[in-house]
């Protein structure tokens, strides 16, 4: 039997050392990611609990139980939560009712119901994997939700003429650790399935450190005056994928919410 081993490098303080990318100097960090947690659910530390909203009831907020017939499939699993310090969101007091709002209505407002470009940072932690595209000069990152992708400018060129879905994002580097910032971020995307929300003026730095030679280290560090008092960052380790045919599969989801988006307009609407 054969048994291939991929070599590890350290420093000499035992520390890991990522191989060089293909520009000699920066760790390569080529590969195919996903991040095991539940955060595309909720951000936060949470209970299992539906996730199909509330409707008021007479004795306050009950389970809208005509929206519960997926039972479990359609229910929010517990997670520890990914705020770096474990603290809550620090939101704005008029930020937060329109969390609490979003969060009742999430089966018509979320954008990834709908197909919508996730934006950033939650196209990193959504249950579906992304793959960075590293060369000498250039880094792209293509994510199999929507096919949506970012091409990442090596220099600043200056604010971006229009705010857009995925944004702007500018590299730098840091040692061994890619940042990315990421800013002209339209209102509409969500953090997560729970209606955690921003508005146009967030700027998002993402951190992505090679901590061994399949896991990344991944923070984003959020800040918008609009939304919250203060910057925050979520915190994660990033996975590769390890399927030796591994890659990234299409997902065109557009066509699964077409009904959803347009059936009203439909000349003969389906039976309900």
């Amino acid at each position: 039997m054969l048994l291939f081993v991929a070599p590890v490098y350290a420093d000499e303080h035992g520390e890991y050392v990522a191989p060089r990318g293909p520009d000699g100097v920066h760790p390569d960090l080529n590969g195919i990611w996903q991040a095991m947690n539940e955060a595309n659910w909720d951000v936060e530390l949470h209970m299992a609990r539906p996730s199909l909203g509330l409707r008021e009831g007479p004795f306050g907020p009950v389970p809208d139980l005509a929206t519960m017939q997926m039972g479990a499939v359609a229910s929010v699993p517990p997670g520890l939560g990914v705020i770096k310090g474990g603290g809550k969101i620090p939101y704005l007091p008029e930020a937060l009712e329109k969390r609490d709002e979003n969060r009742a209505n999430w089966a018509e407002r979320d954008p990834e119901v709908k197909c919508y470009l996730p934006g950033v940072p939650r196209a990193t932690y959504m249950p579906q994997p992304f793959q960075i595209f590293q060369g000498e000069k250039e880094i792209e990152i293509v994510y199999q939700f929507a096919g949506a992708n970012r091409n990442v400018y090596a220099e600043d060129p200056g604010p971006a003429p229009v705010d857009s879905w995925m944004g702007q994002s500018v590299a730098s580097w840091d040692g061994d650790t890619l940042v990315l910032t990421v800013t002209a971020q339209n209102d509409q995307t969500w953090l997560d399935r729970s209606g955690n929300h921003h508005s146009d003026q967030m700027t998002v730095v993402e951190r992505y450190t090679p901590m061994s030679p399949n896991h990344l280290w991944y923070e984003a560090t959020i800040e918008d005056p609009k939304t919250f008092s203060e910057p925050w960052t979520v915190a994660m380790p990033l996975y590769r994928r390890m399927e030796p045919n591994a890659m990234l599969l299409d997902f065109k989801c557009v066509e699964f919410v077409e009904e959803l988006m347009y059936g009203e307009w439909r000349r003969n609407p389906l039976p309900r």
